[in-house]
């Protein structure tokens, strides 16, 4: 049984996250898990660069995983580079040579590619900052106080 003080267990796309941000903060990036960019859009990783520059990275645990997921595309106007995360025994020539990927584990990650940058314009930068920052506050008080109600207050 789980309660507020013990986290259930992290899921395998989770795992990776956690290695991917914990290598993105190696390269002075920022990141935040789950962000919705706009209704019907949950991105795993969300990463804010040094010079203000926002990467988006989709974690995947399998193959089918990957050909599971219809939105991917869907993800490339809300950033300035895309990249794919997955772990080593991942049969990476099913993704898509114009993105990034990062090879990852629980526990930390490597960039191998970098995909094309596509900045994004100004008026939509703003408004990733802003929901980035929302999204990051909101994580941080539910983590310092848990009780119920906080953390379902997530929006896009």
């Amino acid at each position: 049984m789980y309660d507020e003080t013990t986290p259930p267990p992290m899921m395998p796309g989770q795992l990776l996250a956690r290695g991917v941000c914990r290598h993105l903060r190696s390269h002075d990036f920022v990141s935040v898990e789950e962000l919705v960019p706009t209704r019907g859009l949950r991105v795993d990783v969300m990463a804010l660069g040094p010079k203000g520059e926002i990467w988006i990275i989709e974690c995947k645990s399998s193959r089918a995983d990957f050909l599971s997921d219809q939105k991917w595309e869907g993800y490339l106007p809300w950033c300035d580079r895309f990249f794919w995360a997955v772990d080593i025994d991942f049969p990476s020539e099913l993704l898509p040579d114009d993105s990034g990927l990062i090879i990852a584990d629980a526990y930390g990650a490597e960039i191998i590619r970098t995909g094309p940058e596509s900045r994004l314009t100004a008026p939509r930068r703003k408004v990733m900052l802003q929901k980035f920052a929302r999204h990051a506050a909101i994580r941080a008080q539910a983590a310092r106080d848990p009780r119920p109600g906080l953390t379902g207050t997530l929006r896009g």
